[in-house]
C-alpha cells in the first residue's frame, strides 16, 4: 500500500475537565488558641515550670555588681566584693525559718540573753512586704524562745511609733521591707552597728513568682540600706548574711 492510499488518523479530541477550586483550611479554633498562649508566654509561666533553685552568695555578689557598675569606678566595685567568711550557709529549699536559724545561729539563746541595748537588733530578716513579714514572724516560734519581736514595716504603722518602741524597749529580732528599716536607720531610731545577722528572704515568690530581689524597687532598696553601712560591718567580720 502506498503512502497515498493510508487514511489519515483522527486526532482525539481531548475531554474538557473540571476545574474545582480547593478553599483554604481555616486554622482550628484549638490551634488559634495554641499560637495565642506561645505568644502571650511570660517569664512567670517559664519558672512556674522550672525546678526551683536556691540562691547562693554569688548570685547577691553579681547583683551587687550589676547594680553598682554604672556608678561605681572598677576599684570601687573592688571594694564592694564581700568576703566570703561574712556569708553563712545559704538555704536548700529544705528548711523552714525556724529550722533554717537554728542552723546558722545555734548559739541564740546565749546571744538575746546577753543583748540589752536599746535602739538596735540581733538579727534583722528582710522581706518584700507586710503580709510576707507577717507570715515570717508567725513562723519563728519555734526559734525565737523569750526573744522580743518586731514588726518593722510601713503598713498601718508610723515611722514614729517604731521609733519611740525602739526606744523604749530591748528588740532582739526585727522582720520588715528593706524601705522602713532604711527609714528607721536615718531617722537614727536604730543604730546597725550591734546587729549580728542580716537574713534576706532570698528564695520565697510572690504570686508573680517574683523573688524579692527581681522587685526593681525592693532591689533598689536593699543596696541603699546596704550602703548604709552593712557593707563595713560585713567586711569588718561583726555581721554575718545569711540567704533564706
Amino acid at each position: 500500500m502506498t503512502q497515498q492510499d493510508t487514511a489519515p488518523v483522527p486526532e482525539k479530541t481531548q475531554q474538557p475537565t473540571e476545574c474545582f477550586l480547593t478553599q483554604a483550611k481555616e486554622p482550628k479554633a484549638e490551634d488559634s488558641r495554641k499560637t495565642r498562649k506561645w505568644k502571650k508566654k511570660k517569664i512567670s509561666d517559664i519558672l512556674a515550670k522550672s525546678e526551683p533553685k536556691p540562691g547562693a552568695p554569688e548570685d547577691l555578689q553579681k547583683l551587687i555588681r550589676d547594680h553598682y557598675s554604672s556608678s561605681r569606678s572598677v576599684i570601687e566595685l573592688e571594694e564592694l566584693h564581700l568576703p566570703d567568711s561574712c556569708f553563712l550557709k545559704a538555704n536548700d529549699l529544705t528548711h523552714s525559718l525556724s529550722s533554717y536559724l537554728k542552723e546558722i545561729c545555734p548559739k541564740w539563746v546565749k546571744l538575746r540573753k546577753t543583748h540589752n541595748e536599746k535602739k538596735s537588733v540581733l538579727m534583722l530578716i528582710l522581706c518584700s512586704s507586710a503580709v510576707r513579714a507577717l507570715e515570717l514572724i508567725r513562723s519563728l516560734t519555734a526559734f525565737k524562745g523569750d526573744a522580743k519581736v518586731m514588726k518593722l514595716f510601713a503598713k498601718h504603722i508610723k515611722v514614729q511609733e517604731q521609733v519611740k518602741l525602739l526606744q523604749k524597749r530591748v528588740i532582739h529580732l526585727g522582720v520588715g521591707t528593706p524601705g522602713r528599716i532604711k527609714e528607721l536607720v536615718k531617722q537614727d531610731g536604730l543604730h546597725l552597728n550591734p546587729l549580728k545577722f542580716l537574713v534576706l528572704d532570698w528564695n520565697w515568690r510572690d504570686q508573680k513568682l517574683r523573688r524579692m530581689m527581681d522587685i526593681p524597687e525592693i532591689r533598689k532598696e536593699v543596696f541603699e540600706l546596704l550602703d548604709m553601712g552593712v557593707f563595713s560591718l560585713c567586711k569588718s567580720d561583726s555581721l554575718k548574711l545569711g540567704l533564706f
